[in-house]
């Protein structure tokens, strides 16, 4: 029992870092908090998010904080955001993305987001259910699952792409 205890002590072996620490810095989070919240509020506009929503995207700072960053981040001011809220500005930024790499219209990807959908992770209901769910745990889920069909993970059928597509068959392989 004392060699467990004894090897429960023992300080973990240092590797490689496998996140740069430095990310977190004051310094490097004031860099980015403008230009994020100014990305994040045109992604806001052009998905049609009301004032709650943006709100619980953020993860629900006081109104007037947000109104504070909103003109700050407009004029092209200075301010800082906590590691939270630049993590959650992160996902809706790479969500974005996702559905722009899926989609070849903008129209067609704020529609997959206000459409209910029948995968088990959204239960029916539309995935900016979950986006706007007030956790960062709703956004990094909407945005794996993105991620996930950007990376030939079945999503849902696509009607005008799929239409003609007919799963492979052993004897379509070619191995050389």
């Amino acid at each position: 029992m004392s060699e467990i205890l004894t090897a429960a002590r023992r300080p973990i072996a240092q590797g490689p870092e496998r996140l740069d620490r430095s990310r977190f810095l004051p310094e490097n989070r004031k860099r980015l908090s403008a230009p994020g919240m100014r990305t994040f509020l045109a992604i806001a506009d052009l998905w049609g998010l009301d004032e709650g929503q943006r709100l619980l995207i953020l993860g629900c700072p006081a109104r007037s904080t947000f109104h504070k960053w909103a003109k700050t981040a407009r004029e092209h001011g200075e301010f800082t955001l906590d590691v939270d809220i630049l993590t959650r500005i992160s996902a809706v930024l790479g969500i974005h993305q996702a559905l722009g790499v899926l989609y070849g219209q903008e129209q067609d990807g704020i529609a997959w987001l206000r459409t209910p959908h029948q995968a088990t992770i959204f239960g029916g209901r539309p995935p900016l259910d979950l986006v706007a769910s007030g956790t960062q745990d709703g956004l990094m889920t909407v945005r794996r699952f993105l991620d996930a069909a950007r990376g030939g993970i079945f999503m849902e059928a696509v009607p005008d792409l799929d239409r003609d597509f007919r799963p492979y068959r052993d004897e379509d392989l070619v191995i050389s």
